[in-house]
């Protein structure tokens, strides 16, 4: 039986960045499949996440992101994207992704647009050229986007993340029965995902995260 994991996830969280290496390479060659699930941590209208123009979310990176994507060899810098953009409708784009089965795919695309070429991902004509280039329909996506409709999906995305799931921090992964909340290494995942094959213990484990309302 096919054990599957709830990613929750911000395009804009750079712990969510960091914790998709280990992920995907803990999934390898197992028998396991990953649902990524949309979750926004600072949705219009409140304002926008600037870590540029904050001087401790900068020290941050300096002491936690910067030597821990050093370590883990991920190539990831803090986007020169001031402020950085809402989400929202980078989401609604991979909710019509997903519809076409292409949702992993445009998650990697999208993630690597921010935190490695410094795209700005709230952008509709930024996004539209990211889903021309893994093969979705430029046109049909940007009147997705344009007729925002896919919006409702997103907004019933998060109260489920916010109400439902009771996601408070990203990133989350629900692994089986087990909630595993922050970025950590390979060996954790792997841990919890043989409890999880075998029909272990349950449990709760507990990484670097950004929380709700809260800018990294």
């Amino acid at each position: 039986m096919t054990l599957r994991i709830q990613a929750y996830s911000d395009f804009i969280c750079p712990f969510c960045f960091l914790a998709k290496a280990p992920l995907e390479e803990a999934i390898r060659d197992k028998d396991v499949e990953i649902e990524w699930m949309p979750f926004e941590l600072r949705p219009n209208p409140a304002p926008p996440i600037d870590p540029w123009q904050d001087p401790s979310k900068l020290k941050g990176w300096e002491s936690y992101i910067t030597p821990t994507a050093q370590k883990w060899g991920i190539d990831m810098k803090l986007p020169r994207v001031s402020p950085h953009p809402y989400t929202g409708l980078a989401f609604e784009g991979f909710h019509y992704a997903s519809e076409q089965g292409k949702g992993n795919e445009y998650i990697n695309k999208v993630f690597r647009a921010f935190f490695q070429d410094e795209q700005d991902i709230g952008s509709t004509e930024v996004l539209t050229k990211l889903a021309a280039e893994i093969g979705l329909d430029e046109a049909e996506f940007r009147e997705a986007l344009a007729t925002r409709r896919y919006k409702q999906a997103q907004e019933l995305a998060l109260q489920h993340a916010y109400d439902e799931a009771g996601i408070t921090a990203v990133p989350t992964f629900i692994i089986g029965d087990e909630r595993l909340q922050g970025a950590v290494g390979k060996e954790v995942i792997e841990q919890v995902i043989e409890r999880q094959l075998a029909q272990g213990k349950s449990g709760a484990t507990d990484g670097l995260s950004c929380k709700l309302d809260e800018s990294c």
